[in-house]
């Protein structure tokens, strides 16, 4: 079995995105994706550092700007929808907590996938179930199609990874969790947000937050909190719902609005927050990309930024060393390994900062908020949201074709 057959298991923004640049250096591309279409919708995601780098050289980002959501910035406000604090859009040179480049996961994962075909191979609604690895390739089982065989195999599935899970071990041994959850959905609700994305903290260490969405009338909701680690069914998407409604029962600002349109949002998605941390990246012929392999939350802001820059390094170590994964695989480490350090250091106050548990703990997450443009906290502050941008990101020349013109890299 030829090492030029991969397959990739997902198709969000790391899948999709490694797809398009293995086929651009000749590599014969499967990708297997759970879903039964490509998954619409989402939330928010920014474009910044050197994901957007990456889009820029894939010819993609004029495009990527048109599907830009229009958003002024964030801000934090009290249970009678007051403003506490806020943080502009233009705030640290447009790289601030909302980027200058925000896009919704799907159009983004959306515009990925359209530059892939139609030269990638899609299963949709399938997944990986078995590996078996010997010394000329992997056969791999799925679900439903009839096993296969490939060269190499690649995890872009998420937190959750089925590859991972099969390569490396059980969850437990990769994923430590920050003790918090998060849902997210879109609700058709008449908010005044005014182009803002507005978060409302109450004691106890809930969230909520409502944002701007693409198209009018929209907006893309959140609702956290902070909790040991819970036991639920992922596929019961009501059991969830009730399990986020009883944890937001009686609280203020419009979060009983938000609950009422939780029941009937398209796109609910529940998950914990955790992070992936693991001394490699592969095993044998396996190897992981994005949240799969390092998921930093998003209390960073740089899962993007991260599965976009970690596809095109796999993909260029890989048409650079000829297809051979043990060099490949050892470059892909040597390369992102610092970028993904500091990624994964989480800013100033974690899991706490996000959902403190008290009033005044709340206060005082809003008056470093009001700090933010001073100093030293905007010296700390533009030191995170710098981390985007720090990697040298390598130029390699059987990929450097595949892009776009020099017009389209803005």
């Amino acid at each position: 079995m030829r090492n030029t057959d991969i397959l990739i298991s997902g198709a969000g923004i790391g899948g999709t995105a490694l797809a398009y640049w293995l086929r651009a250096a000749g590599f014969a591309v499967t990708v297997v994706e759970r879903a039964p279409e490509p998954r619409p919708g989402g939330q928010t995601v920014d474009l910044r550092g050197a994901g957007r780098t990456v889009v820029s050289r894939m010819g993609l980002m004029d495009r990527a700007r048109a599907l830009a959501v229009d958003q002024r910035g964030f801000a934090y406000v009290n249970g009678s929808g007051r403003i506490t604090a806020r943080m502009p859009a233009d705030s640290f040179g447009g790289e601030g907590i909302i980027s200058e480049i925000e896009i919704l996961r799907g159009d983004l994962a959306r515009l990925l996938y359209d530059a892939t075909l139609p030269d990638t191979e899609y299963l949709f609604d399938d997944t990986v179930t078995r590996l078996d690895e010997d010394d000329d390739g992997v056969t791999v089982t799925f679900e439903k199609a009839a096993p296969r065989r490939f060269g190499l195999v690649v995890g872009a599935d998420g937190l959750h990874s089925a590859v991972r899970a099969l390569a490396f071990g059980p969850e437990p041994d990769c994923v430590r969790p920050l003790n918090a959850y998060t849902a997210w959905f879109t609700a058709a609700e008449d908010l005044r947000l005014d182009g803002w994305m507005l978060m409302y903290n109450e004691p106890g260490g809930l969230v909520a937050s409502a944002r701007p969405g693409r198209l009018p009338g929209e907006i893309k909701a959140g609702l956290g909190f902070r909790s040991a680690p819970l036991a639920y069914d992922r596929r019961d998407i009501s059991a969830q719902q009730d399990l986020v409604a009883r944890r937001f029962a009686g609280a203020g600002w419009e979060v009983p609005r938000l609950l009422r349109a939780m029941r009937a949002a398209p796109d609910f998605f529940l998950d914990s927050m955790a992070q992936v941390r693991l001394d490699s990246w592969s095993r044998g012929r396996a190897a992981l990309v994005g949240d799969a392999g390092y998921c930093a939350t998003p209390l960073t802001g740089l899962g993007t930024s991260l599965a976009l820059v970690g596809a095109y390094v796999l993909a260029g170590e890989l048409a650079s060393a000829g297809g051979d994964h043990r060099i490949a695989f050892r470059k892909y480490d040597e390369v992102m390994r610092p970028y993904v350090d500091q990624a994964q250091q989480l800013p100033p106050g974690g899991a706490w900062g996000y959902a403190p548990s008290s009033a005044p703990a709340i206060g005082l997450r809003n008056l470093s908020m009001r700090a933010m443009n001073h100093w030293p906290m905007k010296n700390v502050l533009a030191a995170q949201f710098a981390k985007a941008g720090n990697i040298a990101l390598p130029e390699y020349d059987r990929l450097a074709a595949a892009g776009g013109g020099a017009g389209d890299r803005g």
